[in-house]
């Protein structure tokens, strides 16, 4: 019975954990670029994009679609760290062992 309190609570304390370090991950944030930084875009731990910057340079109205790869590659970029910087925290957590819909 004792064990079984004990337990309740390690997991009562890593729910916690989890939670604080989702929160923090909403915090943080990560670049990806593309074109040798004509297009940079920022997304955060979550995976969300709060931000795409398009220099000049990049933009030419002959060849919309360099521009358009141009973006996607940068939001891929940006995408592929956020779930990086998050495996990293959370794995911190659990241990390396994946949990799903935690990330």
């Amino acid at each position: 019975m004792n064990n079984m309190q004990q337990m309740m609570k390690q997991v009562k304390k890593m729910q916690e954990q989890m939670l604080k370090a989702q929160e923090e991950l909403a915090t943080k944030t990560v670049e990806g670029s593309a074109g040798g930084g004509v297009v940079t875009v920022t997304a955060t731990g979550q995976r969300k994009i709060t931000n795409i910057v398009i220099k000049p340079e990049a933009v030419d109205p002959d060849d919309v679609d360099m521009l358009q790869d141009l973006v996607l590659t940068a939001v891929n970029d940006a995408l592929t760290k956020a779930e990086q910087l998050a495996e990293s925290d959370m794995g911190r957590l659990t241990g390396g062992m994946k949990i799903p819909g935690m990330f």
